[in-house]
């Protein structure tokens, strides 16, 4: 079959045409997002492959449909970025990868929570300029700490575990609690409650018309002064004025972010030679107690390889007419 890709970075060339030896589609890949301004560049395509910052509206779609796309792959977990109803109208199949390897976006989320805690990332930059002083630095220990995990699927559940190690009390919100925490000693609150209760807070929980938002100027009111907020699953989870807001008032006392609400327009690109219009994510980088990352917790060697695995095989068995198993639906 032949797939045409998108958003795509010479990483996901990489690792799919060495997945695909075991295929042999024949993959084209775009660098450039697919969105309404783009669609009609598509063309002899019955297959696309696409990325979190593609949008595919229902006007893309119903574009995609008159131009023979009947598949859709995305090389992700999240599907926010499609209208899958309208997917579903037209009889567009949509696919995901929705494990690819939950421990590289856990380990992520510690990684930010460490670094925040101790704050490697300013003592870094002040060896590098010779200033050994520790002054402003202090940190505090994760061990009897509170950590709050909001969603535990299969990225939370990895998470849960990796804290069980440093000696957290690990609590959690999910409308689906996971046996597995249970089994681990994870203590599950409604959402308000854990926002009351916990020293750490971080975000596990796909994007959808609930969770939009979810971090608002209400739920950072009911959180402990100080308290340590980490997203590394969908920027929109966060308003993030109300952020702003929060920091600025010290009641949020870390911030630590791999995803932003508007990061469409800013990450997987090199933007080090451009002037930043977004205000709001440059306002952010000048508060000291905020980490950013551009959306790489996902970017490991066995996730890559596991994502281009995954997204191969779900086409293979579409072109086989074989049964779905990883479809998007409402």
């Amino acid at each position: 079959m032949k797939i045409a890709f998108y958003s795509s970075q010479p990483y996901d060339i990489t690792f799919f045409e060495k997945v695909n030896t075991s295929y042999q589609h024949t993959l084209i890949f775009h660098d450039y997002a697919l969105n309404e301004d783009t669609v009609d560049l598509v063309k002899d395509i019955t297959c696309i492959c696409v990325f979190v910052n593609d949008k595919l509206t229902e006007a893309v779609l119903e574009k995609l449909y008159s131009k023979g796309v009947r598949l859709v792959a995305l090389r992700c977990a999240g599907f926010n970025n499609i209208d899958i109803a309208a997917a579903d109208k037209l009889g567009i199949t949509v696919v995901r990868v929705p494990a690819y390897s939950p421990e590289s976006v856990a380990e992520h989320a510690l990684a930010l929570i460490l670094s925040l805690s101790r704050h490697i990332h300013r003592a870094y930059n002040r060896v590098r300029e010779s200033n050994f002083s520790l002054n402003g630095l202090l940190g505090f220990e994760l061990h009897n700490a509170t950590v709050g995990i909001v969603g535990t699927g299969q990225i939370g559940t990895a998470l849960a575990k990796i804290l069980t190690g440093f000696g957290c009390n690990i609590i959690a919100y999910d409308p689906y609690p996971s046996d597995e925490c249970v089994d681990l000693g994870v203590t599950y609150l409604d959402f308000k409650t854990l926002c009351q209760q916990a020293d750490v807070i971080s975000l596990h929980c796909p994007l959808n018309e609930q969770t939009h938002h979810l971090i608002n100027e209400s739920s950072l009111h009911d959180m402990k002064k100080g308290i340590m907020l980490i997203n590394t699953s969908r920027g929109a989870m966060i308003d993030t004025q109300a952020a702003i807001d929060a920091l600025k008032n010290k009641h949020i006392g870390y911030l630590g972010l791999d995803v932003y609400e508007q990061e469409e327009n800013l990450f997987f690109q090199d933007l080090s030679d451009t002037i930043i219009s977004d205000d709001m994510f440059e306002r952010l980088l000048t508060f000291p107690n905020v980490l950013i990352t551009g959306h790489q917790a996902f970017f490991t060697d066995r996730a890559l390889t596991n994502i281009a695995e995954t997204t191969l095989m779900n086409i293979q068995r579409f072109e086989n007419h074989s049964e779905c198993l990883h479809c998007c639906h409402i």
